[in-house]
């Protein structure tokens, strides 16, 4: 109940009390039961409870499974046809990257190659140069004479 915004007191106010109504008992007739063929079902059927009450309702078919849709059989060779296809596509990926790996490699060392020849080739062009320039090479005395470098000096 909500409450009223009355200035009434609490007894003052109307309650409604309901009462629930009761229901006839049901008549029981009991209904012949009809038993069913042996390949028919009922459109209707009847059931007698123990207490003599009769429940009628309509019969529920069995759920059939759908039927399952027959796949065909694939042989054995397309299978390992298949296969081979794909294992044959793989290597060639394969050798496609191997061969790009090795093209690579080739240009690596031969740009290292090509730097060591530089900086070598450096080396002894230094080494030439300097030496005509600077004349306290090594002197080596052989029977009497006299090397210093390649001038000799008797």
């Amino acid at each position: 109940m909500h409450p009223d915004h009355t200035s009434r007191p609490p007894a003052a106010r109307a309650v409604e009390v309901h009462q629930p109504t009761p229901l006839p008992p049901a008549v029981a007739v009991p209904a012949p039961v009809v038993p069913p063929q042996a390949n028919t079902v009922p459109a209707v059927a009847s059931i007698v409870l123990p207490d003599g009450r009769v429940v009628t309702g309509y019969a529920v078919n069995p759920v059939q499974p759908e039927p399952v849709t027959v796949k065909p059989a694939v042989s054995r060779a397309a299978v390992n046809v298949a296969l081979g296809g794909v294992g044959f596509l793989a290597v060639c990926g394969g050798l496609i990257l191997l061969t790009s790996f090795i093209a690579a490699l080739t240009a690596f060392i031969t740009q290292l190659i090509t730097l060591a020849a530089v900086i070598f080739g450096g080396w002894i062009a230094v080494q030439i140069f300097t030496a005509s320039g600077h004349q306290g090479g090594t002197t080596v005395n052989i029977r009497k004479a006299t090397f210093k470098r390649n001038h000799f000096h008797g």
